[in-house]
């Protein structure tokens, strides 16, 4: 019986390994050299049989796309848009007068009379350069330096001072802190403070969009800084894999707060991550507007044309500090910034531009700045004259229907200022 049993023992034995050598077999004879390609789900690659890590350094780096050199030459004809007089001038009229509304509510803070800002110095080539490329249906999502795609869209200077100093007019009712901006009507979502809650957002609406036939697109704006946190990653990843017209538009300007690209990340740049993603990617020149321009048409075009996320990332300069919170000065030296702004500079590229094209001359500049500073200092001082929202509106447009708990504290604010109005400068606020 033992016998028996060990010999059955055995032919299974013997089966299992002639099966084994049989698979074994068949494996060779499918796959008889290390360069047949493997079928994993995971990667489309070949094998190597040799042992070696991928080097972040093979590559030279990615090259950097642009139009046009420092004196506002076209470098190649069959890349300049052609865009007509009239666009051209809109684009720098834009830029000039968003640089002259910086520096007006700049100074405004430095007084004391709004509580905080941010300057687009050196990057208004990114905003309008984009702005133009798009439709003007398509969705903005932006960080918080993108105050020229707005204007570039008609945003009234009245509304952009309204904002800052967050008095009655104000469209959000002075609840946001300055440069939080966001318009409806001109489809540019209003402006998060915490970096990157933008992105996911934007993919999700570019999803809805699509899912919807819209024939939209969605732009959304961050700095290589922004680019570190979370929410990025996973923007890109859901962007890539739901097949979503997005536009993620990175303004790499070389610091992050006080933080130099060399000590956010060790990559080259953020327009590398893209591939990593499946995400069609471009690194182009931020202080040529053209080469932005036809960088973000082509990339919009395509995005909705075909259903998929690309990756712009421009380079450019932050001239002017992170914020009025911030002292540039501290981790930056200042012959770095002069290079920048009176070197490579983006309004003084296309200025060179026009010059060349006879578009425009020393009398017109002369007049147009005196001009913008007129318009802006006009919304500001009538900006200074508007009264703050009501008290009331801290307890509105929250809940559709005003929950017990708010309702009390509503009632309660209101006793205390019957009782103690005299304490409270209530004359500056609207009833």
């Amino acid at each position: 019986m033992a016998a028996a049993c060990g010999m059955r023992r055995g032919l299974r034995l013997l089966q299992l390994r002639g099966l084994r050598t049989g698979h074994a077999a068949r494996q060779q004879e499918e796959f008889p050299s290390p360069a047949e390609r493997p079928q994993f789900p995971g990667a489309s690659a070949a094998f190597v049989d040799t042992l070696d890590f991928i080097q972040p350094n093979v590559l030279a780096g990615i090259p950097v796309y642009r139009v046009m050199d420092r004196q506002g030459q076209i470098l190649n004809p069959s890349q300049d848009p052609q865009l007509p007089a009239e666009t051209v001038l809109k684009l720098y009229k834009t830029m000039t007068l968003l640089n002259t509304m910086d520096r007006i509510l700049y100074e405004s803070q430095r007084q004391g009379r709004i509580s905080f800002y941010m300057t687009n110095y050196g990057e208004e080539g990114t905003h309008v350069g984009s702005a133009a490329a798009l439709d003007p249906t398509d969705l903005v999502f932006g960080q918080y330096r993108e105050a020229g795609v707005l204007m570039y869209r008609g945003y009234p200077l009245d509304l952009f001072m309204a904002q800052c100093y967050g008095h009655a007019g104000d469209p959000g009712k002075g609840r946001q802190m300055p440069v939080h901006y966001g318009s409806r009507d001109l489809h540019f979502v209003t402006i998060s403070s915490p970096l990157a809650t933008q992105i996911p957002q934007a993919v999700g609406a570019a999803y809805a969009m699509k899912r919807d036939n819209a024939d939209r697109a969605v732009i959304c704006y961050f700095g290589e800084g922004a680019a570190s946190e979370g929410d990025a990653h996973a923007g890109f990843n859901f962007a890539a894999t739901l097949d979503c017209p997005v536009l993620f538009f990175c303004r790499n300007n070389g610091y992050a707060i006080s933080t130099p690209t060399s000590e956010q990340y060790r990559g080259d740049g953020i327009v590398a991550r893209g591939p990593g993603y499946g995400i069609l990617s471009i690194r182009v020149d931020g202080n040529d507007v053209f080469a932005v321009y036809n960088a973000t048409r082509e990339a919009r075009r395509r995005a909705v044309a075909e259903n998929q996320p690309f990756l712009i990332e421009a380079m450019t300069y932050r001239i002017g500090h992170h914020s009025t919170s911030d002292d540039s000065s501290a981790y930056r030296s200042v012959d770095e910034v002069d290079y920048w702004d009176k070197q490579d500079h983006p309004i003084s590229r296309l200025r060179h531009y026009m010059l060349g094209r006879g578009w425009w001359d020393e009398a017109r500049e002369k007049a147009w700045r005196k001009e913008s500073r007129r318009q802006v200092l006009e919304a500001f001082e009538a900006a200074e004259r508007r009264r703050k929202p009501s008290p009331q509106l801290l307890f509105s447009d929250v809940y559709c229907d005003t929950p017990p708990g708010l309702a009390r504290q509503r009632d309660g604010l209101a006793r205390h200022l019957r009782l103690y109005g005299e304490h409270y400068p209530l004359a500056l606020f609207d009833k």
